[in-house]
């Protein structure tokens, strides 16, 4: 059975007796003041009960281009052909959209978005650019209205855990935006921790071969393990738990994520049997680093199967076309929004 949680696909097996407090531990409102200095400078933004309704909304599509902040809360779209007259509202926000804004604009201009726990790594297909990097609330609701991650966040956070008999914990829930940084796939690694010991480090873009893993796989290795033993261990709220790295060109480590040590968080290049079992941890005195060692390994990314929009889907069986006409407005309105800016960039450029 497919399961989907921060951004990853896994199998369940049963393997881990993850709790309800575990995955609320890593939402990111919890870990991050704890690890801010260790980590990308990032804002939280209380997501409003309208706008978590306007991303469960599974129907039309329909945004106002950059949503500015207006008087009016509703924009009507029209648009007709020889025998009918459709009129579709599109919602606006004006107080959040006012927030989101100046928060894009306190952290440069361009961020990367997620909610609690999930980022919206399974859409970046319907992005302009194929990215997550996002500019505008328009921006961020099209990544979050066609992702499966955001919406198994909002409806499904506590699917895999062993106590369903108790009460679902109350979750507030919050739009995160991080500063925008150019990211190498090559150097962001997955760690796992159980019983506070790191036992286990996998190259997290397993799908490729990067050669400069192959040749400094134990200055890797050792960097992450003096990341964890100076700055996390001890210090967040479990001992059993996963958090994701950066190792830049320098060779600094970044804390990117923090994730339930469970079924629910992608084990990558290793199974949820190795970690739980004590496996890993007795091959050998330090932790298990495993990495993509040559091309003939390389796989395809596990996000290709989410890159068929539900939307389209809905087109081909004649459900709702009018989906189509909302997605391409929206992508003549960002190219031309984008064609805007580059021209004022020419003009104020200096000569």
């Amino acid at each position: 059975i497919r399961k989907l949680f921060t951004d990853g696909l896994v199998s369940f097996t049963g393997y881990c007796s993850m709790k309800k407090e575990q995955v609320v531990n890593c939402q990111f409102s919890v870990w991050y003041p704890i690890f801010k200095k260790h980590t990308i400078k990032s804002l939280i933004l209380p997501l409003p009960q309208n706008v978590i309704d306007y991303l469960l909304d599974d129907g039309t599509l329909v945004v106002s281009g950059r949503y500015q902040n207006t008087n009016t809360h509703e924009r009507t779209h029209r648009w007709s052909d020889d025998e009918t007259t459709t009129t579709v509202t599109a919602p606006e926000f004006p107080e959040f959209t006012s927030k989101v804004l100046e928060a894009i604009n306190n952290l440069g201009g361009r961020v990367f978005p997620k909610l609690n726990w999930s980022a919206p790594r399974d859409a970046n297909w319907i992005a302009l650019n194929s990215s997550l990097q996002c500019r505008s609330l328009s921006d961020i609701f099209l990544l979050f209205k066609s992702s499966d991650f955001i919406t198994h966040d909002l409806t499904q956070p506590f699917l895999q855990c062993s106590d369903q008999d108790s009460p679902d914990p109350v979750i507030n829930y919050e739009l995160v935006l991080r500063k925008w940084s150019e990211l190498i796939p090559g150097g962001e690694f997955r760690c796992f921790v159980k019983e506070n010991k790191l036992i286990a480090i996998s190259q997290r873009d397993y799908t490729q071969y990067y050669q400069h893993i192959l040749k400094q796989e134990e200055q890797i290795s050792q960097a992450i393990q003096d990341f964890f033993s100076q700055h996390i261990q001890y210090n967040f709220l479990d001992e059993d738990f996963v958090f994701d790295v950066y190792r830049d060109s320098q060779g600094r480590v970044w804390l990117i994520d923090l994730n339930p040590f469970g079924e629910v968080t992608d084990s990558l290049l290793f199974t949820w049997g190795e970690l739980t079992s004590g496996e890993v941890a007795e091959q050998q005195e330090g932790p298990a680093f495993r990495y993509t060692t040559s091309e003939v390994t390389v796989q395809p990314s596990p996000c290709l199967s989410y890159r068929i929009p539900r939307d389209f889907v809905d087109l081909s069986t004649g459900e709702d076309a009018y989906k189509l006409i909302d997605f391409l407005k929206l992508k003549k309105s960002q190219q031309e929004e984008s064609e805007e800016e580059e021209e004022e960039e020419q003009e104020n450029a200096p000569q």
